[in-house]
């Protein structure tokens, strides 16, 4: 490993042209990803019916192929996972990732084919340490090891030849050789799927390894940070890994952590923000000074851009990159080198810079609040958290919020259920400030505020610690890619965790 790693890191320095190249040509290479996809599939069962070898511009490509949710791809990918070849893509595709979907039992199944994991995941991985470098030229981060806090890598078989799990899972065995000698824990430990004690093998295994780079949820990164520190009666993580330069998240927004890992780990170290999804690697931060992520256009994607209000229609519109504006919310609909074809992802997303092409992920199309017009996206409640929780000296670990529906006696109202690290000493007081953040960031929600018209004031309960994980332990979720809902616009998920706590107080 020692020869290993600075080879490595000369070449991850060396692709920076590389990088530019598509950086400052996303239109060409948007057009060229799109190409070589249709042509590739042309022969497919999908590539026939759709007369792929017809289709010669992205205007005849989005008039010919409809935009595509899951289950509308469904019984393709079906057929696919039981051996089919030559229907959504041209080569064999053996691996699928298991999706950890957090409103819905119902999992799904996304083809990984060769072409993504290479094109797509790996070269994505390749992207990040170039531009990593770029902006931290004096780096060691390959002098040791990083350390993945995944979540549940448990392996299926489906036959002979074809295999699923989470996306971590696939992208672990399928890695290159080189790739485990860079990565701690050992592929045992990280392929468990029982959490709980997992965590503890994390710890016990890790704690002496030179620890370098640390990626995973913020939320169980935290509980394991927690638990080394028990075990070695260190006051901070930079005791126990003084070289550790550089955390890396992704998921979930990172506002309502950061105070919370400044803390714990004790010295300063750079932050790094990704979007790889089961779909496939979309963005990456280039500049830890900027907001926003980098979009990777020439990675086997291609990509559309979806208004919201489009959402539902059964021809929705899209726009391309050229047309896209800062500060809008759209949906993404992703065409890629593992058959899935104009489909929407289910994110929200912001461009926060149109040169370079960079986004943030502002929330997911059915996790927002819109019971009475408000339209509060998991950015406006994670913005308004952070913001109560600094005028409050409070820190929040976690956090999930409905809607209160009219009665004959009140107005409609959002009830939140949170759980503190560090409560406020007032909780009224908090409660105000979330209520006033929210006004001075959504204007919709401002205007359903006003004279308690349609909205009263926010119901906002304090959580003991433990009852997000009871929750997520009880629907077969625990693990790091499973989170919390932050937002509902019906009541489900906030009544069973409401379920949950009323019978542990009363047990």
């Amino acid at each position: 490993m020692k020869i290993l790693s600075p080879a490595i890191s000369r070449l991850a320095r060396l692709r920076l042209w590389q990088v530019q190249e598509w950086t400052q040509n996303p239109i060409l290479a948007q057009r060229e990803v799109l190409q070589h996809l249709i042509t590739s599939a042309q022969y497919t069962e999908f590539g026939r019916k759709y007369s792929f070898d017809q289709l010669f511009n992205i205007r005849q490509f989005k008039h010919t192929v409809p935009v595509h949710e899951y289950n509308d791809l469904k019984p393709y990918i079906q057929r696919m996972m039981e051996g089919e070849e030559n229907v959504l893509w041209n080569t064999p595709v053996k691996w699928f990732a298991k999706s950890s979907g957090t409103t819905s039992d119902k999992s799904k199944f996304i083809p990984v084919s060769e072409e993504s994991l290479v094109e797509t995941h790996y070269q994505g991985a390749k992207d990040v340490l170039t531009m990593y470098y770029k902006f931290n030229p004096e780096s060691d981060l390959l002098t040791g090891k990083g350390l993945v806090v995944g979540g549940s890598h448990q392996v299926n078989q489906v036959n002979d030849e074809v295999s699923f799990g989470d996306l971590s899972a696939v992208l672990l065995q399928n890695s290159p050789f080189w790739g485990h000698w860079l990565r701690t824990p050992e592929l045992s430990i990280a392929l468990m799927d029982e959490w709980e004690n997992k965590i503890e093998q994390l710890a016990a295994n890790t704690i002496p390894e030179n620890v370098t780079s640390i990626s995973g949820v913020p939320t169980w990164t935290l509980v394991l940070f927690k638990r080394i520190l028990e075990i070695t009666g260190r006051s901070c993580i930079k005791d126990v890994w003084p070289n550790l330069e550089l955390y890396i998240h992704g998921g979930v927004s990172f506002v309502p952590y950061r105070e919370q890992f400044q803390k714990i780990i004790g010295g300063d170290i750079n932050y790094l923000e990704m979007y790889n999804a089961s779909e496939g690697f979309f963005a990456a931060q280039d500049n830890p000074d900027e907001e926003g992520m980098l979009l990777f256009t020439q990675h086997g994607i291609f990509y559309e851009f979806m208004p919201l209000e489009e959402y539902g229609k059964a021809f929705p519109k899209t726009i391309g990159l050229n047309k896209v504006q800062k500060g809008v919310h759209y949906a993404m609909v992703i065409t890629t080198n593992g058959g899935l074809w104009r489909y929407i992802v289910g994110d929200t997303i912001q461009f926060t810079s149109l040169n370079p092409y960079k986004i943030k992920v502002t929330g997911r199309l059915k996790h927002y609040m819109n019971a009475f017009g408000e339209e509060v996206i998991v950015e406006n409640a994670d913005r308004a958290i952070s913001i109560a929780s600094e005028r409050t000296s409070a820190i929040v670990n976690d956090y999930t919020a409905a809607p209160v529906y009219f009665s004959e006696q009140n107005n409609g109202a959002h009830e939140w259920l949170i759980e503190f690290d560090q409560m406020p000493a007032d909780i009224k007081q908090f409660t105000y400030e979330l209520d006033n953040a929210l006004k001075n960031i959504n204007s919709d929600y401002e205007a359903k505020r006003h004279k308690d018209i349609a909205l009263r004031m926010p119901l906002v309960h304090s959580l003991p610690k433990g009852v997000f994980t009871q929750w997520l332990r009880h629907k077969s979720k625990l693990g790091g890619q499973h989170k919390i809902p932050r937002l509902s616009n019906e009541r489900k998920i906030l009544e069973e965790i409401k379920s949950l706590f009323l019978t542990a107080q009363f047990q």
